[in-house]
């Protein structure tokens, strides 16, 4: 580490040294600026900012941290700054044809928004690239996939991976045990149900120890948007391929990536799934490393020319309900049972905490299912805040428990029509384009989340006031009961002396009629 730390440009150092200073690290010498103020007697902590200081001062503190839980961060966050540099350091005019698109990748403007991950988390792992010299110039290469689940947080967890060699053999094929609470797990896409996952044991660290295993000795690992991939692995590997990134289109924005089904068919002449089909692993694996040979072994050139010679037909465009205000103790696999028609469901990500609720999508074929959809829930129709027709859905759950929901329907572009395209399209991502009405829905479903918050807070205050009038009901209850009871035993008490009173009297007139015999 301290090789490292000497050998390190300034900009890695202030940068530790920063990184260093918002953990609330300190050395031998105390933080930061008791360090400088022991270290530098004329300016002390005065001149605190660590870009103004000397390479030897930023080091000479890096270097007084010997705490052994501080010291495996840093050897992590070093460990990552020297694979970036090892990168970094590829010669054109010596690099083999695999060095030569991992070079292309890093190249790409796009990689520095995906690549550059929080790997000094505590969960994370960043491997081991070797400075030797046949490790520089090694062709091993494996090729992953992942698929995620949604967890309740809004977050995704990993599910299933493959990786697969140069030779296409499989190198791992395993289900994974989420380790957080599932909100949906997207079986259209992944194809793996709650069932499946039913006694699997096998862990993110688990998976994460095999990949260390395979990505040692300059091992290159290949993938479709694999920074995807890395990101729920949670690992930091610098010698990748991105297949998304070594293809370009030969025209068109320059952002937008093809997708891995337009390369299969473009590069290697067959389709990957078809329209609708959940996606296999271990395919999309074998995909992109086959995308990477087609490159290497038949010189495929980097930029792809989009053919057109089959007639496209035109399929009816699939049409939405949005579903919202749904508890989150009902599962996205129940809404079938309570939504009519022939639908998939898209749980739609919480940008911001949405309490004990969430929102999905139901995705018809058309508008005309999605209407007759609508027609036929049976429930309370009433206007959102925006005027939109809704209705208010009762249900019960296998499980007894009674909840609700609301569904609306979405602006159908088609239903309204008459917008010419140059007053609809303000921008391209991807493949799409994105209209007013799509951006206008999306602020009101943001609206009707917030909206659904602030109704669940104030049903929250009621049940609270509701609770503080029952304590003191209760309490004032108890108080008459106590006051009850003390007039009871004063009375027993009063009725017990004018008993004692009555008798002493009767004994009194006894006495007095015997003196006067």
């Amino acid at each position: 580490m301290d090789e490292f730390i000497d050998t390190a440009e300034k900009k890695v150092l202030v940068e530790i040294v920063r990184l260093v200073q918002k953990r609330g690290m300190k050395g031998n010498k105390g933080g930061w600026k008791e360090f400088l103020n022991s270290y530098d007697k004329k300016f002390g902590a005065s001149l605190s900012d660590p870009a103004k200081r000397s390479n030897d001062v930023l080091a000479a503190f890096l270097k007084s941290i010997n705490e052994e839980s501080d010291l495996e961060f840093l050897a992590k966050v070093m460990k990552g700054h020297s694979n970036r540099k090892l990168v970094e350091q590829l010669n054109p005019d010596e690099e083999t044809p695999e060095r030569r698109l991992v070079r292309l990748t890093i190249q790409d403007p796009r990689y520095a928004s995906g690549y550059f991950f929080p790997s000094n988390g505590e969960d994370w792992v960043v491997t081991k690239l070797s400075k030797k010299s046949e490790a520089m110039k090694s062709g091993d290469m494996v090729a992953i996939d992942c698929e995620m689940v949604l967890c309740v947080d809004g977050t995704e967890a990993l599910v299933r991976v493959c990786v697969v060699d140069r030779n296409l053999q499989v190198k791992l094929d395993a289900l994974v045990k989420p380790n957080k609470a599932v909100a949906d797990y997207r079986t259209e896409i992944t194809g793996i149900t709650a069932a499946d996952l039913d006694g699997v044991t096998c862990t993110l660290a688990d998976i994460q120890k095999s990949l260390m295993k395979l990505l040692s000795n300059g091992t290159i690992l290949v993938g479709h948007s694999l920074n995807n991939d890395l990101k729920v692995l949670k690992v930091d590997h610098a010698w990748v391929i991105d297949t998304s990134l070594i293809h370009k289109y030969s025209d068109g924005p320059t952002h937008r990536r093809p997708s891995l089904n337009t390369l299969c068919k473009c590069v290697l002449g067959y389709e990957i799934r078809k329209e609708g089909s959940p996606h296999n692993c271990l395919d999309d694996a074998c995909a992109a490393m086959k995308l990477v040979l087609a490159k290497i072994e038949h010189q495929v050139d980097d930029v792809i020319i989009i053919k057109e010679d089959v007639p496209q037909i035109k399929m009816p465009k699939p049409a939405k309900l949005f579903l919202h205000r749904i508890p989150l103790h009902v599962p996205s696999e129940e809404l079938h049972k309570i939504i009519p028609g022939d639908f998939t469901i898209e749980v739609k990500p919480s940008k911001r905490e949405q309490g004990d609720k969430y929102s999905a999508y139901a995705i018809y074929k058309n508008s005309q299912a999605a209407q007759q959809a609508y027609e036929d829930i049976k429930g309370i129709q009433k206007k959102d805040s925006y005027g939109q027709l809704q209705k208010l859905v009762t249900f019960q759950l296998s499980t007894g428990v009674v909840a609700d929901l609301y569904v609306r329907k979405m602006v159908d572009d088609d239903s309204l029509g008459q917008v010419s395209s140059k007053k609809r399209t303000l921008g391209v991502e991807g493949d799409s384009v994105i209209s007013k009405k799509l951006i206008t829905e999306q602020k009101i479903e943001e609206k009707e989340v917030a909206d659904s918050n602030k109704c669940c807070d104030h049903l929250k205050q009621i049940e609270s006031l509701k609770q503080q009038l029952k304590e003191n009901s209760d309490k004032q209850c108890c108080d008459h009961l106590k006051e009850i009871e003390k007039l009871r035993k004063e009375l027993g008490n009063r009725d017990f002396e004018v008993a004692m009173l009555n008798e002493m009297v009767s004994k009194f007139q006894k006495d007095k009629k015997f003196k006067k015999k």
